[in-house]
């Protein structure tokens, strides 16, 4: 009875010190300075996201992407329907655009319209940023080279291999090779987008390419403004539709990677 009696009259209790298993801390954290985006890295630590949501895309876009579309389908048309091969020449650097003029001109003279049909010049419209400041610029989308719709015989090649300035075709085996119809599409559809876009009225949605001309991924850098301005950064990666970046900086020891924007960085 005794036994009984002890044993009842026992209390239990159970002192709780946490949980037994206490998660190492993370060896990195990602400092997000707020400026949104598309930069994703994985969520191994802390993250401070000030940024603001982006606008959902709306129909604007869509109907963009769709006159897009059209405008492409009619220059696959159009490529269809025409005589002659396309050809690809070499010319000198930076020689593109005198080199068409130079071999229009020699078509006409030796009289060559029904071999020699057209040059081209691929171009492009890129949105540069130098200095924290945007400028579309268009430029050469294969620099050193101009393409030629044609027939191939020893004299329309004869005419354009001596055209000044140019210093051959792209051949294999000396022989020309003609580009399929696919490979010249994709060197004349972003002139074909920008001339689409600038008779087009109303407002122009379709996005351009944007380059940095400024900044380059490795660079070292100085953060000039901000929480870590007077720091120095090495920049891993760069959104240049967004016009920010993400940098490497140190913080109690240790390299971080931080988001900034162009405007907080000058080179070193």
């Amino acid at each position: 009875m005794s036994d009984t009696h002890a044993t009842s009259n026992e209390t239990e209790f159970e002192i709780d010190l946490g949980p037994a298993d206490i998660p190492a801390p993370a060896d990195d954290f990602e400092v997000d300075l707020g400026f949104g985006g598309d930069l994703d890295e994985p969520d191994d630590g802390l993250s401070i996201d000030l940024s603001e949501p982006e606008p959902e895309p709306d129909d604007e876009d869509a109907e963009a992407d769709a006159s897009d579309e059209a405008v492409l389908a009619e220059l696959r048309e159009t490529l269809r329907g025409q005589f002659g091969d396309w050809y690809v020449i070499h010319t000198y650097s930076g020689m593109e655009n005198r080199v068409k003029q130079n071999l229009d001109s020699r078509v006409k003279t030796l009289g060559m319209d029904e071999l020699i049909f057209e040059s081209v010049v691929p171009t492009e419209e890129v949105v540069e940023t130098r200095s924290g400041t945007r400028k579309t610029v268009t430029r050469t989308v294969l620099p050193g080279y101009v393409l030629v719709r044609m027939e191939l015989t020893d004299a329309s090649w004869s005419a354009v291999r001596h055209t000044p300035s140019v210093t051959g075709f792209v051949a294999h085996a000396n022989a020309p090779v003609p580009l399929s119809l696919d490979e010249v599409e994709k060197m004349l559809a972003p002139a074909a987008l920008a001339k689409a876009a600038a008779l087009a009225t109303g407002p122009k949605k379709r996005t351009r390419k944007v380059e940095v001309a400024d900044f380059k991924v490795g660079d070292s850098v100085m953060v000039v403004n901000g929480p870590f301005s007077g720091v120095h950064a090495t920049i891993t990666e760069i959104n240049a539709n967004s016009q920010r970046l993400k940098a490497l900086v140190e913080i109690l020891g240790r390299e971080t990677p931080v988001d900034l924007t162009f405007q907080q960085i000058a080179k070193v």
